[in-house]
């Protein structure tokens, strides 16, 4: 059990999620952005069954409830006094961000939390817009002014006069925060000369009382004059409370009833200092939204106005690619976070609830060799999909070129491999679906800041029911030189498909090149009857690429090669499943099957390979298209 002052160091957070969160102007709608969390302050230990269960249920409460509150919300589940079962949680939007971004950034947090914070009974997690917070014992009401956070801007007041009447206003602030019931919360402005105008923002945690909100917020009224103020531009805030005060509109909100409503760009960009009365623009009168009642909590969303700001309104610079369903832009938030947005064709065949459940079936899976889906928008007859950003484009943009392929040493390759066979494997028996990739290529082979792989590009996945292994489709699609025999000649597909297009990548991994066109180069023949041939004479290690032979280890590679022979079988019964080659990659001692003769390179162009290949920058680029979700 946590002690009181574990609680009351807790409680601290808060008012960090605040301060931190105000600190940059916002010049249009963001996406929620990490801050912090406080699990270095706790230490992990075994959760029980019960207390995990009751844990669970109450995040996806918080979640489900953000999409309809009004910004706050606290419940709690299960009892200490039968078992210390019980989970208290709370989570509390910022004062003016409501609707999507309060539903956005809650439901974030709930799906980050637990693996931010493994096995703790309690975590404090917060974000530009929103704070989430569980514990197993009750945190509800707890008041703490002490001790306090500031921070001050560096312009110095010109007028003494503005000290006092900054005082003034911030107190008046606080009177209409708190003479209505459960509002603790209020933001104005006036204008402190005929050219100059000031804003100020004061807000308690919702679970307090009227006259512990005055208390909290006057307390930090008092620790102005101590730290603040000389300045123009500062806030103090506690555990319980915040108070800020500039020269520049750093609110969402204009006044206290109208909807979401964002500054001038122009304006905003120079800080509010010129003397002009920002101008304001409704999101509710001037753009068609969803209504808050059609958001499926499960569903993670993004205004359109963030994906247009964030990618200077899909502009040519922006663009990293052109796929066959549509572009894909780079994106950055307000916050400086990078995105990749892909914006589906209008043409395309897909509905808005195919596309809802497209994204609710691929933002569940998550795993650290997957790229992950971030959320998407279904605004104005856009179809808009948002992924993480990944800063070292694809395996192919690496592994095929003469002079980038240096950087890939032996030891990253081998990694890439494990990687990658660890994220199929995921989908093919650890994921709640089984999916089948079908398009498994280098160039959907994604690599973040740290040149770990992440598999791209699951709109040619299919889920099957329990049991079910294999099936055909009418419309084949997938790139040349990368499909199972089975699948570009008879249409049929299988996890074992997957495996063929492994196989292949495994050994362009290892000798630098291309399957499609290998049959060009000096060998004559395809990639995978060469590497058959040189296998079987004992010269396999003839295949390696000429950059590694100062960094390979010649057992693994043998090994490797091994395996992607295995992989690339003929008949899709030889082909080990990814359960068995993620055993084998890992072992030195299993006896390896002998491999039979691999088969003939075949496959097709199709369109959407086509337009794909015409992608200038390829950077992150996702490819999705309409997947068929069955259980297992």
């Amino acid at each position: 059990m946590e002690s009181t002052t574990q609680l009351n160091v807790r409680s601290h957070f808060f008012s960090f999620l605040l301060l931190l969160s105000i600190k940059s102007l916002v010049t249009k709608a963001q996406s929620p952005n990490y801050m912090g969390d406080d699990c270095h302050y706790t230490t992990q230990k075994p959760l029980s069954h019960a207390y995990k269960t009751n844990l669970n249920n109450i995040l996806t409460w918080l979640s489900s409830d953000a999409a309809t509150s009004k910004g706050y919300n606290h419940h709690s589940i299960g009892s200490n006094s039968n078992g210390d079962d019980a989970v208290y949680g709370l989570y509390d939007c910022r004062g003016d961000v409501v609707g999507y971004f309060c539903q956005f950034c809650v439901s974030t947090a709930t799906r980050d939390v637990l693996q931010r914070c493994p096995n703790r009974v309690s975590a404090i997690i917060w974000y530009d817009f929103c704070i989430l917070r569980y514990s197993n014992e009750s945190f509800f009401g707890n008041v703490t002014t002490y001790p306090t956070w500031h921070d001050v801007g560096t312009k110095k007041i010109s007028n003494l006069e503005e000290i006092q009447k900054g005082e003034d206003f911030m107190r008046s602030l606080i009177i209409k925060a708190t003479k209505e019931t459960n509002k603790l919360f209020y933001m104005d402005a006036f204008n402190l000369s005929s050219t100059e105008r000031r804003y100020g923002l004061v807000q308690c945690s919702r679970d307090l009382t009227n006259e512990e909100c005055r208390e909290c917020l006057e307390a930090m009224l008092a620790h102005v004059p101590k730290c603040c103020e000389q300045k123009i531009g500062w806030f103090v805030a506690a555990a319980s409370c915040l108070i800020k005060y500039d020269d520049y509109m750093f609110y969402l909100l204009h006044n206290q009833t109208s909807p979401i409503i964002v500054p001038n760009q122009q304006t905003a960009k120079q800080g509010g200092n010129n003397g002009t009365i920002p101008n304001i623009v409704s999101l509710s009168s001037n753009h068609n939204v969803q209504t808050e009642e059609t958001l499926n909590p499960e569903l993670p969303t993004i205004p359109l106005i963030t994906i247009l700001q964030s990618t200077d309104n899909f502009s040519e610079a922006s663009k990293l690619g052109e796929g066959g369903f549509g572009p894909v832009y780079k994106g950055i938030l307000p916050d400086g976070r990078q995105i990749a947005v892909k914006r589906l064709s209008k043409a395309s065949c897909q509905g808005s609830e195919e596309l809802k459940n497209e994204v609710m079936f691929i933002a569940k899976l998550q795993h650290r060799n997957l790229v992950r889906l971030l959320a998407c928008c279904l605004e104005e007859n856009e179809k808009i999909l948002v992924y993480e950003y990944m800063p070292n484009a694809s395996l192919n943009f690496h592994l095929f070129d003469n002079e980038k392929k240096k950087q890939l040493d032996w030891n990253l390759r081998l990694s890439i491999i494990n990687g990658i066979a660890r994220g199929l494997l995921y989908l093919h028996e650890d994921s709640r679906l089984r999916v089948i990739h079908r398009d498994l290529k280098a160039g959907n082979i994604l690599l973040d800041d740290e040149m770990n792989p992440k598999i791209s590009d699951f709109g040619l996945a299919r889920a099957f029911e329990k049991g079910q292994n294999q099936a055909n489709t009418n419309r084949v699609m997938g790139t040349f030189g990368y499909m199972a025999p089975e699948y570009a000649m008879e249409g049929l597909f299988s996890v074992k498909s997957d495996v063929f297009s492994f196989g292949v990548l495994v050994l362009e991994i290892i000798c630098g090149k291309k399957n499609s066109g290998f049959y060009l180069s000096e060998c004559g023949q395809s990639l995978l009857l060469y590497a058959w041939r040189i296998w079987c004479e004992g010269h396999c290690l003839e295949l390696i690429d000429p950059v590694l032979e100062n960094s390979c280890i010649a057992s693994e590679v043998r090994k490797c090669i091994h395996i992607g022979l295995l992989c690339v079988q003929e008949d899709a019964a030889d082909r080990p499943t990814m359960s068995t080659v993620v055993v084998m990659l890992a072992s030195d001692t299993m006896a390896l099957p002998r491999p039979n003769q691999p088969a003939f390179s075949v496959g097709r162009m199709t369109l959407e390979e086509a337009s794909t290949s015409k992608s200038s920058k390829n950077h992150s680029i996702n490819e999705v298209t309409i997947s068929n979700i069955i259980p297992r």
